[in-house]
């Protein structure tokens, strides 16, 4: 059973995960369960948001309610105090109907009645942790869990030290699958597909699965000055398609590629041809820039939960494989300077898209499903 938030981040993992499982299961001459099963069943409990990527992959989805703590004053909050209970009945029943092996918690407000439902039926729960701070449901996910795998070394420190790994993120396979494919041919073929067929660098922007408004607006704010030098992939969330259809349809360009959401194979083509990768700091997408291997600029959510964003982008300059701008700083002489900056050095470049890819643990998906199995069969 899987469990988690409503979101690309949450849900993308557990397909990678659930893939793997799937692989391995197949490959195994001897039966996965404890009890000889011979059958592999697959079960997502949480937030609705994406669930038709997971049916997609065979994997069977029920939503339920679940309570919702903002760090910040919202009557909200006074409503979703009893959206917790029921939630956790609503798992109570699922979980007794299926009655699953071993849960995967990905975290995320809709994984915590599932994680509670999962440990009064004491099924064990393998917790995972993409960023360097954990969120509340993950800190309170990890005391009902025999196993917690984390992204980031930093992380490790809020969880105990006896039953924490440093694993990794899971990132989809379609995604590196592409990205190794990296040679001329490829790459003329992935430009054409998404309809580049200038010769200029190109620069991804992207701003997750949401989109990313502040993101947008800096681009939209420096995009002639941009389009002089470079050629723009720029995935701004379904939500912020129109507005920012109409605010660039001022400036007439070809070298201009808007999209509001790109399937797995469109974003594996657009690794693959980018020059330059500008993103929120999710960790999703660092992983996913990490194992391809690109340069990269950062701009962390100011206000994501305990500022993880922030902290895993500073993992990454640590290591030299990024630039981070904060939000406050995102102008649009800063933004078109730093990126002038990192394509007038070629060897900056090399050695950022180097280190990205020595984060990269691109087995993490593989070492997770593992671990699932053999907690199912204890």
């Amino acid at each position: 059973l899987f469990t988690g938030g409503g979101t690309g981040g949450h849900v993308f993992p557990i397909i990678a995960v659930a893939r793997q499982i799937k692989k391995i299961y197949t490959s195994m001459s001897e039966p996965i369960g404890p009890d000889n099963e011979t059958n592999l069943e697959l079960y997502f409990l949480g937030a609705p948001g994406f669930t038709r990527d997971l049916e997609n992959v065979g994997i069977k989805t029920k939503t339920i309610l679940s309570a919702r703590l903002r760090r910040y004053f919202s009557i909200q909050n006074f409503i979703d105090i009893f959206k917790l209970p029921i939630g956790i009945i609503q798992s109570l029943i699922y979980l007794y109907v299926w009655m699953p092996d071993v849960v995967f918690n990905k975290g995320g407000y809709g994984s915590v009645p599932v994680v509670i439902a999962a440990w009064i039926y004491r099924i064990p729960v393998l917790t995972h942790e993409s960023d360097t701070i954990p969120g509340l449901a993950n800190r309170l996910g990890a005391k009902f869990s025999k196993r917690i795998a984390i992204s980031f070394k930093k992380a490790g420190q809020f969880f105990p030290q006896e039953k924490t790994a440093l694993v990794g993120n899971p990132i989809r396979e379609e995604i590196t699958r592409i990205c190794q494919l990296d040679t001329p041919e490829n790459k003329q073929k992935a430009r054409e597909a998404l309809g580049l067929y200038t010769q200029k660098p190109v620069i991804f922007i992207m701003g997750g699965s949401q989109g990313a408004q502040a993101l947008n607006q800096a681009v939209l704010s420096a995009l002639p000055q941009l389009l002089e030098k470079y050629e723009l992939i720029h995935q701004c969330g379904e939500n912020n398609l129109e507005e920012t259809r109409q605010k660039s349809s001022q400036i007439l360009s070809n070298d201009y590629h808007l999209f509001p959401f790109l399937e797995k194979e469109q974003m594996g083509m657009a690794y693959l041809i980018s020059d330059l990768v500008i993103s929120r700091a999710g960790a999703n997408s660092m992983a996913e820039i990490a194992a391809c291997g690109r340069p990269s600029i950062l701009v962390p959510l100011p206000n994501s939960g305990s500022g993880h964003q922030k902290e895993n982008a500073f993992a990454y300059v640590q290591a030299a494989a990024t630039i981070a701008i904060e939000q406050s700083n995102l102008t649009p002489n800063i933004f078109t300077n730093e990126i002038n900056k990192i394509f007038s050095s070629e060897e900056l470049r090399k050695k950022m898209a180097t280190n990205a890819r020595t984060l990269s643990k691109a087995e993490a998906a593989e070492k997770i499903a593992l671990g699932l199995i053999e907690l199912g069969r204890l």
